[in-house]
């Protein structure tokens, strides 16, 4: 995955001025466009279609420090019709118009090119388990709610507040088929984790493809897969986050399985009155990668 992810960018830099084939690249590499997206937005800690621009618009910049063309032709030469839409995007970089950079030569906010490399850590093991699970639907109340990586999503409290006290218990009496118990799902998601952008969120239960729904209830049908299940216990959310996070970071790079779309589902297991700790597992909807060689 390393090696994968420095191609891409290394495919970045061939094509700043043009469209950069992510799926082109990803199945030359025996991968997905969605992992290989998820990886490199976890990782990096901002999506791809930011690097690119910032990225683009660095070296925007020096041609305009450079001062060797007018801005309408550093403009197209950089993808944009025009120096109005190119100045936009210009001034959401750097924080400046580019007349002013080309008079005061900046401020500029230089993205530097990335480069990915393996650091040894995984000193403490992570408790996981691979599931092969047939189709099952999530019912539950969703909500539309912007993406927030770390902390307590205000969004999502709101949501589950709103919910009459009784029916928790209702939704829990429902679940007939694994996981098991109130989860907390996540669907929708944008492939390049950006931070703000809107998911699904249903707080339900899993139910088998024969159960019926109340027509009361949101529902997200999810098709057969395989599931890889991670145990996590701890101050909460941020055990919960810090798993997260380390799927990306160690556990996918070290084990031959990738991201598959699907929404991503946690069950609390226990927890404080309070919420302050819980022990929780994190279900990701995963598939083996292809051997190649």
């Amino acid at each position: 995955m390393i090696a994968a992810l420095n191609r891409l960018v290394d495919l970045v830099e061939k094509h700043l001025t043009a469209e950069v084939d992510v799926d082109g690249l990803a199945t030359a590499l025996g991968t997905t466009e969605y992992h290989l997206r998820r990886m490199f937005s976890s990782l990096a800690g901002i999506p791809l279609s930011e690097y690119v621009r910032r990225r683009r618009m660095t070296v925007a910049a020096a041609d305009i420090v450079r001062g060797e063309a007018d801005l309408l032709s550093i403009a197209v030469r950089h993808g944009y019709g025009s120096t109005e839409a190119f100045g936009r995007a210009f001034r959401a970089v750097h924080g400046a118009n580019p007349g002013d950079v080309r008079r005061n030569g900046g401020p500029l906010r230089t993205q530097p090119q990335l480069r990915f490399r393996l650091t040894v850590e995984g000193s403490i093991p992570m408790e996981t388990r691979i599931a092969d699970r047939p189709a099952f639907r999530l019912a539950g109340h969703a909500a539309r709610v912007p993406l927030i990586h770390r902390g307590v999503n205000p969004h999502i409290r709101q949501h589950m507040a709103a919910l009459p006290a009784q029916e928790h218990g209702r939704l829990k009496a429902l679940s007939d088929t694994d996981p098991a118990g109130l989860l907390q799902v996540c669907a929708d998601v944008d492939p390049d984790g950006t931070e703000g952008s809107e998911l699904t969120y249903l707080h339900g239960v899993a139910l088998s493809g024969e159960t019926p729904i109340p027509d009361d209830l949101d529902a997200i049908e999810v098709p057969a897969g395989r599931w890889a299940i991670f145990r996590t216990a701890g101050p909460h959310p941020q055990a919960l986050q810090d798993t997260w996070a380390a799927t990306a970071t160690e556990w996918f790079p070290a084990n031959p399985w990738r991201l598959r779309p699907g929404p991503s589902l946690v069950a609390i297991l226990d927890r404080a009155d309070d919420f302050s700790t819980a022990t929780c597992e994190l279900w990701l909807p995963v598939e083996p990668t292809p051997v190649t060689g």
